[in-house]
């Protein structure tokens, strides 16, 4: 099993910038061996696909994020960040990161969730 701990959301202006990290406390398997994601969730709206970073490495990032959002991941920290540039009023959300050995862009596929962290844009 593992615990996540989202940081780093807050208040911020249009066109402005913020890192997310997601941190892992684990107990018998190593964090290498996760699948790690970003979702996010506004009021109303269906929980919705970010980002992700595979345990090989390889990362995918979502449609309505591409250009402006990046993801990357620091093992020997246990940590996942992710990095989000240009943001707009659209990216409010509060920010859930899901590990999974076998994940996937589908929440379903989780069943490990931090607490999340509040992410709102200002015009």
């Amino acid at each position: 099993q593992v615990h996540l701990v989202e940081s780093g959301g807050g208040l911020v202006q249009a066109g402005g910038s913020l890192r997310l990290s997601c941190t892992a406390s684990l107990s018998g398997r190593t964090f290498n061996s996760y699948d790690v994601a970003w979702f996010r969730q506004a009021p109303g709206k269906e929980r919705e696909f970010v980002a992700m970073t595979y345990k090989s490495g390889a990362r995918t990032i979502g449609d309505g994020s591409k250009g402006r959002f990046t993801i990357s991941r620091d093992n020997g920290k246990n940590t996942v960040y992710l990095q989000m540039n240009n943001l707009e009023p659209e990216d409010t959300a509060v920010y859930y990161c899901a590990a999974s050995p076998f994940g996937s862009a589908f929440a379903s596929r989780y069943n490990d969730w931090g607490q999340g962290t509040q992410v709102t844009v200002s015009t």
